[in-house]
């Protein structure tokens, strides 16, 4: 019995003389279909008549969310043209337009024996000029309420950076992300969006990414978010992961000012190519070497917290609380606090900072980052002093 494939390609003269090649020979596969672009590739192969498509380097509209398509359809993807590109989309079989019928049918059949029906396509291997980086990212993470999630992720960047450690701060809130508006930054043009649109079209190398990471000192980048929440569809989860990585060899640090939502969307979890709009969230998290999980010193916020630490994907996060003031509770705030924590969420906070209001105030009104705003806020000093242990620098008071 052939195996049925199906064709989207750019060349139709080439596709006519494969098709015809296939037909007039005995290589073991037979052409279903040539779809004549990539929604009519979609639909054809989610019907299920097709074991393998062979598809052109430079179809329109190709991105690594369709191969998750294709993937999820049990649809082998035979790639033609560019190797370049096809490889940074995630595909592994690649064959030259210029090779014979029966190698190309040899590769077809190879590629349906390899496939492996999943969700997502595998990441390509990087290329030897561009190895994988090593460098620490940080998910800032936070339950609704803001308990000050984007102060803390905007204030340890800065002072990762300003301890000499390269750092690039990421806005992948899919809400609404605020940190260019915290920074004094212009937002027209979000960064994080444009790398995402880059990565899922297979076009984001490390050259590209640190364009769009815009310097603000000589050792912070920032990559801005959204600012209105119907933008959300733009953060896909397959591109987010890609960018991640790639930073990982641009700066030492990523901290990245997450979303506070985790639901995964249980809904619709049987279609697998669904948006999902907490999924730049759950990327992050998951890619994210550490996890900051950032709550409000305030019973509400509190109770916010610990439901939140339950939804966190497999994780041990480090929990910080924010705002510690007298007043909200009876007793030490410092250790009222964590004796709830460890006695409900089985947590210990690793830090608690001072309730600053009116430094807090001041830099948001300013467009500036605490660090310069106010150098000697004790909310500076504590987020400084984690900074420190997270890197490993000294800290001098």
């Amino acid at each position: 019995m052939k195996v049925p494939v199906l064709t989207a390609v750019t060349d139709a003269r080439w596709e006519a003389g494969l098709v015809q090649a296939f037909e007039n020979g005995d290589h073991g596969v037979a052409v279903v279909r040539r779809c004549v672009d990539l929604a009519d590739l979609l639909a054809t192969a989610a019907a299920g008549t097709a074991r393998a498509v062979l598809l052109s380097a430079d179809l329109r509209r190709l991105d690594r969310e369709a191969l998750a398509r294709l993937a999820v359809a049990g649809v082998a993807v035979i790639g033609v043209g560019d190797r370049e590109r096809l490889d940074r989309l995630g595909v592994l079989h690649v064959v030259a337009a210029v090779a014979e019928p029966a190698g190309i049918a040899n590769a077809v059949i190879a590629a349906v024996a390899a496939v492996a029906v999943t969700a997502l396509p595998p990441r390509a291997e990087r290329p030897a000029e561009e190895p994988e980086g090593t460098g620490h990212v940080v998910a800032v993470w936070g339950p609704t309420g803001a308990p000050g999630r984007t102060t803390f992720a905007v204030t340890l960047a800065t002072e990762l950076a300003g301890l000499g450690v390269t750092t690039t701060l990421v806005d992948a809130d899919v809400y609404g992300g605020a940190v260019a508006q915290t920074l004094g930054l212009l937002d027209e043009a979000p960064g994080l969006a444009a790398a995402v649109r880059l990565a899922t079209n297979g076009l984001l190398d490390r050259a590209a990414l640190a364009e769009l990471a815009r310097a603000v000192t000589e050792n912070l980048r920032v990559l801005t978010g959204i600012t209105r929440a119907d933008r959300w569809p733009e953060l896909r989860p397959n591109g987010v992961a890609e960018v991640l990585a790639l930073c990982r060899g641009l700066t030492a640090f990523t901290v990245v000012d997450c979303g506070f939502g985790l639901e995964q969307d249980e809904e619709l979890s049987y279609d697998q190519t669904a948006a999902r709009r907490n999924g730049a969230t759950l990327t992050a998290i998951d890619a994210a070497d550490t996890v900051v999980a950032v709550g409000s010193a305030d019973p509400v916020s509190l109770q916010r917290l610990v439901r939140g630490l339950a939804d966190l994907p497999a994780v041990a996060p480090e929990v910080v609380v924010n705002r510690v003031r007298n007043g909200v509770m009876p007793g030490n705030p410092e250790t009222e606090i964590a004796a709830a924590l460890k006695r409900y969420a089985g947590v210990e906070p690793r830090a608690f900072l001072p309730y600053d209001r009116v430094s807090a105030d001041e830099a948001t009104m300013r467009g500036l980052s605490l660090t310069e705003s106010a150098p000697r806020s004790p909310l500076r000093q504590a987020i400084r002093a984690y900074a420190g242990r997270l890197a490993g620098v000294e800290v001098r008071r």
